[in-house]
């Protein structure tokens, strides 16, 4: 029994510095994470990323829609449409508040 105790002691002792290291480690990642994610060259390469994910689905739509044919469901042929109608006419955003510079 008194081993029991003492394991149970050291258990309980090493959760609870672990938490606290963890803790403070994560918080460490935490604000790190936020500085790189407010870094204005990572935001830039971020956007210039999703501008060129933009230009890519659209080719990839026109090479698929070429291959399929009509048997592209009218809902998802409309909805981009209504994309790029809302792009050519200059709104500077999407759904996801990213913009298209």
């Amino acid at each position: 029994m008194r081993y029991r105790l003492t394991f149970l002691a050291g258990l309980a002792l090493g959760y609870v510095l672990g938490t606290r290291a963890g803790r403070e480690r994560y918080e460490q990642l935490k604000k790190s994470a936020r500085r790189v994610a407010q870094n204005p060259a990572v935001r830039n390469t971020a956007e210039s990323a999703a501008q060129q994910s933009r230009v890519y689905a659209g080719k990839a739509f026109h090479t698929v829609s070429d291959k399929v044919g009509d048997r592209v469901p009218e809902s998802v042929a409309q909805r981009v449409r209504s994309l790029r109608e809302r792009n050519v006419n200059g709104s500077g955003g999407d759904d996801w508040g990213t913009s298209n510079t």
